[in-house]
This record gives C-alpha cells, sequence and structure tokens, in this order.
C-alpha cells in the first residue's frame, strides 16, 4: 500500500506524515516547493522518503506525482482554491481520495462536480476526512438507525483550548470568512440553502447545567448528512462567542508570521465535543456526542484511516459521504484507543 500526501510540507501533512510512518504505510511526499519537502522528510524523522513535485496549477504534474500510488490524501488548504485540482489529479491517476478539508462549500463541490467522473474511473473520493465530520456523519447514521425515521438533525461543534490554528487553518478561515459570517448552508426540504437562519439560538451542551448561546456555522456534514439519510432538516451550530473572534483583522502578512502552528503542549490539552441532536418523525429523540482530544492529530488518524481503509476494503466508486465509506461503528470503536469517545442517549418524546 503506497498513499501519496499532498501538501506534505504543512502544518497538517507532517502530522499525516507522522501517522502513516507510526503505521509502516509506505508513501509519496508531494508539493510544490522540493526544499519544503526535504525539510518535512527530515522532520518527521524520514529523510529518505521519496517526494515528487507538483504544483496544483499542473494537471499532467500532479497526475505523475499520484502515479502508481493506491491512494492520496490532500492536505493543502485553502482547499476551496486548490482542492479540486488535486481531486481531479487524483481520479487521472486510478488513486482513492481523501482530504482535511472543514470547507463546507468546497466540499459541496467536489460533490456536485466529480460524482461522475470518480465513479466512471472506478475512484473512491471522501472529502472532509477529519476530527469533525468523519466521527459525527458516522454517528447521524447511527442515531438514524435507532430513530428509524429522521425529521432534523442539529451539529453543534465545541472546540476548547489548543491554542493558535495552524498558517494553513488561517489561511482557509481567510478564503472563506464571508460564508463562515453568514453562517454556511443549511439543508431543508431537499435542498442546500444559504441565509437560513438558526433554529437554535442556544444548545445545553453535555455536563453543562446551563444552555449554552449558538449560531449557524458551516459545519461539513450538513453536506454529507442528506447524502445518506432521508430527512428535511440540518444545520450546524458552534458557540455564539466565536462570532467576535471572527472581526479580528488577518491579513497574509499577519499569517505568516505566526508559528506554524500549535505546540505539542496546548494540541495535548485540546478537547473538541460534538453534540448531534436527531428529532425522528414520531416524536422521539436522540442525542450523539463525540469527545476527544487535538483536532489536528486526530484529523491526521482520521485522515489515515480512511485512505487505508479505502484501499485495502474498497467502497463502491463515487463521491461518498463518510457513512456511505464505512462502517459507522466499526470506524468510530477504532478511533477510542486514541481518545476519541462516542455515546448514545434516548431522549423523552416532545
Amino acid at each position: 500500500m503506497k498513499i501519496a500526501v499532498y501538501g506534505a510540507s504543512g502544518y497538517q501533512g507532517k502530522l499525516v506524515l507522522t501517522e502513516l510512518a507510526r503505521r509502516d504505510i509506505e508513501m509519496v511526499l508531494a508539493g510544490r516547493d522540493p526544499a519544503r519537502l526535504e525539510g518535512a522528510a527530515s522532520a518527521v524523522g524520514l529523510p529518505g522518503a521519496e517526494r515528487r513535485v507538483a504544483g496544483s496549477d499542473d494537471h499532467e504534474a500532479l497526475v505523475h506525482a499520484f502515479r502508481g500510488c493506491h491512494g492520496v490524501i490532500n492536505c493543502a488548504g485553502p482547499f476551496t482554491t486548490s482542492g479540486e485540482a488535486v481531486v481531479r489529479a487524483a481520479i487521472a491517476a486510478g488513486c482513492h481520495y481523501v482530504d482535511t478539508s472543514g470547507e463546507q462549500l468546497y466540499v459541496k463541490k467536489i460533490f456536485d462536480a466529480f460524482a461522475t467522473e470518480a465513479e466512471n474511473a472506478g475512484v473512491t473520493v471522501v472529502p472532509a476526512a477529519n476530527d469533525g465530520c468523519v466521527p459525527v456523519d458516522l454517528m447521524a447514521q447511527i442515531l438514524a438507525d435507532h430513530l428509524e425515521s429522521v425529521e432534523e438533525i442539529i451539529s453543534t461543534h465545541r472546540v476548547v483550548g489548543g491554542g493558535a490554528m495552524s498558517r494553513g487553518s488561517l489561511r482557509s478561515l481567510v478564503a472563506t470568512i464571508d460564508a463562515i459570517k453568514a453562517g454556511g448552508i443549511t439543508y431543508y426540504d431537499g435542498e442546500w440553502r444559504a441565509g437560513v437562519p438558526a433554529r437554535h439560538t442556544s444548545i445545553r451542551l453535555p455536563g453543562e447545567s446551563e444552555a449554552t448561546p449558538v449560531m449557524a456555522f458551516p459545519v461539513s456534514e450538513v453536506v454529507t448528512i442528506p447524502r445518506h439519510i432521508r430527512l428535511r432538516h440540518v444545520e450546524g451550530l458552534t458557540e455564539a462567542a466565536l462570532g467576535d473572534q471572527l472581526n479580528a483583522p488577518l491579513t497574509s502578512e499577519i499569517i505568516e508570521g505566526l508559528p506554524e502552528g500549535p505546540d505539542a503542549e496546548s494540541r495535548r490539552t485540546q478537547r473538541f465535543t460534538y453534540v448531534l441532536d436527531a428529532a425522528g418523525t414520531d416524536g422521539r429523540r436522540a442525542r450523539g456526542v463525540v469527545r476527544g482530544p487535538d483536532t489536528y492529530g486526530s484529523t491526521a488518524v482520521i485522515a489515515v484511516e480512511s485512505a487505508r481503509r479505502l484501499i485495502a476494503d474498497p467502497a463502491k466508486p463515487g463521491v461518498l459521504a463518510p457513512a456511505q465509506a464505512f462502517e459507522p461503528t466499526a470506524f468510530l470503536d477504532f478511533l477510542v484507543p486514541y481518545g476519541i469517545q462516542w455515546t448514545v442517549e434516548e431522549e423523552p418524546a416532545t
């Protein structure tokens, strides 16, 4: 098994390389800058790792970089501006593809633009193979199976600690800031719609006695959940306090002057909680909760395992949501030794 990592020299890319090496999976480091690729190989203790140079604006070079590999993990954001080119090249090279994007409209575009192309090539594409979308999407399917018939799913994200975002994440933030401030898209009555006000302004999070103020937020599972669950409404939320942070000035010069990403201690103390509230058509309700540490480290584990599973146990070709590509309980149970816990509880009917 050989997996190419595009954007291997970035903060998230190096974490993915480290996870591949830990699992003794052969890899190819790919990116546009040979010096940075060499530095990344040395930084993760793989000075002899194979390296291939290709910019996202050179289709033939990208295809060549992926040729002979079984899968591609794309870590090179902002995905909104360069991700489609990497997907297209991976399909042309006959490689299964995952990425670490959290950019909601980009994820939707991959479903819209590449479903037929990937299917015809016999390739499986799973965008947003990250700490949020994969476990939450899998949890959504478990809740749907539990309730049997679902009316609504609300996904709420909360991340505490972790220090500064990586430079790559900040670039993605800048590239999608307007969509983030607008709350992203909501799924309602068979369509994804922009500008739909959030139905909820507060959510009682696990372990909290009081409800937490929340705001609409463009989470990727709003795009993926309706691909495999028949329901009327899906929306994404996060703590309303994040809104004030989105107004801070952020330029390319400021980003380049920041550390590459959070240090190991900050990552070690970070905690995320993702809450999925599902309402059945019969009034029954169920809540799924995913808790874990270190969003960047967890993303590396999830992206590597997603690519590995697509190669070792192929799903149907096309662009798939996580729950279409992977058996939900088995994948979530795989994550437990990495500190990612999941629970389901039924709530009284309303």
